[in-house]
């Protein structure tokens, strides 16, 4: 509706459902007086900041396509789900400062973001962080209940960064990346519980054996560019790996 002023809300302070997406709004300020505030979408507009006094009972946000550089000041101790794709985020750093106790879903799509640096985030299940120009995993240690993780169309050329407290990593997507190597693959062996694995379209997956010698690094994999992984697939790379162990003794 093309809004440029909401000052006139502050006096519904009742109010638990907001939408005022695909406005022309700067200033979300007048919904510091919202404080039973539930669910909140301000989707396209001109917002270059998502900072709020902090809303006690907030659990969704979504300020996708918006102009916002930075994520300081989202710190609402409730908040489940929140949507900052299609930004102009450059780092992850200063998200929360320890505030954010109950985030679960975090979306940052096709920003700018190129290190997963600042992703402390203790309770997080699924990270999506497609479309940006990641270069470095680094900072992923906190990420303890984390199952989801989408780092597709990316520029990643290592899988460095994974590590073992990861421990509930389930399904992570990779595709349309750098990775040439087939060996940066035998890094994820580092996930306990990683069963669906996404490499499609980088160069190692150009390679003739290319799904066998994954399933050869990855024995536990269920899943394998959206393919189930097929028992005599699980066979055959069992088979390889067992001569080639034996050839290293």
């Amino acid at each position: 509706r093309d809004l440029t002023d909401i000052s006139l809300l502050k006096c519904f302070i009742h109010l638990r459902y907001v939408d005022l997406s695909d406005n022309k709004l700067q200033d979300l300020s007048p919904l510091n007086s919202l404080t039973h505030l539930l669910w909140l979408k301000v989707d396209g507009n001109l917002l270059t900041s998502a900072c709020m006094q902090v809303l006690p009972y907030l659990q969704i946000i979504s300020f996708a396509h918006n102009h916002i550089k930075y994520m300081e000041g989202i710190t609402h101790p409730r908040l489940v789900n929140l949507s900052l794709k299609g930004n102009k985020i450059q780092t992850a750093l200063g998200l929360g400062h320890g505030q954010l106790f109950s985030l679960q879903i975090l979306e940052l799509r096709g920003n700018k973001l190129e290190s997963t640096a600042g992703f402390n985030l203790p309770k997080l299940k699924s990270l999506y962080l497609a479309q940006n120009t990641i270069r470095r995993l680094e900072g992923l240690e906190g990420l303890e209940q984390l199952t989801t993780l989408h780092l597709r169309d990316n520029k990643l050329e290592t899988l460095d960064g994974f590590c073992s407290s990861m421990k509930c990593l389930q399904y992570l997507n990779l595709r349309n990346n750098g990775i040439s190597n087939l060996q940066e693959v035998e890094k994820l062996q580092v996930l306990p519980m990683l069963q669906a694995l996404v490499l499609l379209d980088n160069p190692c997956s150009d390679e003739s054996s290319y799904r066998l010698e994954v399933l050869v690094l990855l024995p536990h994999l269920q899943r394998l560019d959206k393919e189930l992984v097929e028992e005599d697939e699980r066979a055959d790379a069992n088979q390889i790996r067992q001569k080639r162990q034996e050839e290293e003794k």
